[in-house]
């Protein structure tokens, strides 16, 4: 029905009336929900509203939802329910309550996501990251001024110190920037961005994540640029590719340390990057310390089926959880808690079998898969369960696995009529 809508759309353009299709309406939703995506000083923020635009020009025309799609939807419900039931005796704490609403809305956004790859597929994807990268140019751009205090932004855009940009917390800046500096990254390996130009395009995203400062962003962007290479390497179609992967990865390699020597000759931020760089933080050490309290927490749980609550952590021990995990027990209890174990599992197993499937989206798949992996690692290490990224990169994930494998002929056709989509940004 979508499919149909789209043409009726285009053909009443022709015929003289509103010269634009339902398509183009659709993509000019998409772009504007990753657009916003990266403000969020303000709640709601723009995002919470766009994205409900996005969904009524989508549910205009019809969203075809994949039986593929159903172990999405069912862990991801399982992990509300188990939310649900926690939040129960909290019910009074406005607090309590609108962060299992949040957790909720973030389902609906993944699930929604998902569903909408099943037509216009790439050109979704390209609308998708282009909006991504104009959000992550916006709050890379304000971190900087912050960090800098120019025009005396330091107050606004920075925390502790350190460039927070649009984001309340450094330590969510810094992982939201990774995708769009992975996605610039990869366009340099396979030739659709020249290596300065792709630099120039990540170099804002790139200094600002620098500045945050986030020691599990930095190590969240190596690791999603090695994957991510590793991936492309493997999957790349001929061996003069392979080698023009290898001395642009290296050439890549060369400009970043060239960029780090640079920024860290300037003694404010050497200073920070000295004390960040260190694995040897106070507020990891000890009994009370990060995972210490993870570790004090374990046997708790273990009697609490219900957790303790929303947000309930940080009432027993000195401060949140920073582990996805123990806090999906924690705040969701024993129901949530298996149920995002599950989905995570059952969304390695989908990821991992994606980027191997030749595909005219495998590139995307792969730019993706990169940063969602390292993200989930990344769980044990920080409370990812309310990153919005992180739920976009879930549904794409999701949606494109559910996707058949096109035949030659049909991935030849869908290429020739998304060439004018092969730009540069």
């Amino acid at each position: 029905m979508s499919a149909l809508a789209d043409r009726a759309g285009t053909a009443a353009g022709r015929s003289g009336g509103l010269r634009i299709s339902y398509a183009a309406i659709k993509r000019g939703a998409l772009w504007l929900l990753t657009a916003s995506s990266g403000f969020a000083l303000i709640e709601p923020s723009p995002y919470e509203v766009i994205f409900l635009l996005a969904v009524f020009a989508f549910t205009l025309t019809g969203i075809r939802f994949s039986q593929k799609l159903v172990p999405l939807l069912s862990l991801l419900l399982l992990y509300n329910i188990g939310g649900a039931f926690s939040l129960i005796p909290w019910m009074d704490e406005p607090t309590s309550v609108r962060f299992t609403a949040v957790s909720v809305y973030l389902m609906i956004t993944a699930i929604f996501l998902a569903a909408i790859m099943a037509d216009d597929t790439i050109a979704r994807l390209e609308t998708l990251r282009r909006g991504y990268l104009f959000a992550a140019w916006c709050a890379g751009l304000a971190g900087t001024l912050g960090y800098f205090d120019i025009a005396g932004l330091g107050g606004v855009f920075t925390l502790y110190g350190r460039a927070s940009g649009t984001f309340k917390d450094p330590n969510v800046l810094g992982p939201f920037l990774v995708l769009p500096i992975i996605f610039a990254l990869q366009h340099v390996l396979i030739g659709r961005l020249g290596l300065m130009r792709g630099f120039l395009v990540m170099s804002v995203p790139l200094l600002a994540l620098f500045l945050s400062f986030s020691r599990g962003a930095w190590g969240n962007l190596a690791a999603s640029a090695v994957l991510m290479v590793l991936l492309t390497f493997l999957t790349s179609p001929s061996a003069s590719r392979r080698m023009r992967i290898v001395l642009l990865t290296a050439a890549a390699l060369g400009l970043v340390v060239a960029a780090l020597l640079i920024a860290l000759s300037f003694e404010n931020i050497r200073s920070v990057f000295e004390v960040r760089a260190s694995l040897d933080q106070s507020y990891d050490q000890g009994v009370t310390g990060r995972f210490g309290s993870q570790l004090r927490s374990i046997p708790l749980l273990l009697g609490e089926p219900n957790g303790f609550g929303p947000l309930r952590f940080r009432w027993i021990f000195p401060e949140d959880p920073h582990n996805v995990y123990i806090n999906a027990f924690a705040s969701y209890g024993w129901l949530g808690g298996c149920a995002w174990l599950a989905l995570m599992v059952a969304t390695c197993y989908v990821g991992w079998a994606l980027v191997f499937r030749r595909t005219p989206w495998q590139n995307h798949a792969i730019a993706l898969w990169s940063v969602l992996f390292i993200t989930i690692l990344q769980g044990v290490q920080i409370d990812t369960d309310h990153w919005r990224h992180l739920y976009l990169m879930l549904g794409l994930i999701w949606g494109l696995a559910a996707l058949p494998t096109p035949s030659l002929d049909a991935s030849r056709a869908r290429a020739a009529q998304t060439l004018s989509l092969r730009t540069t940004t």
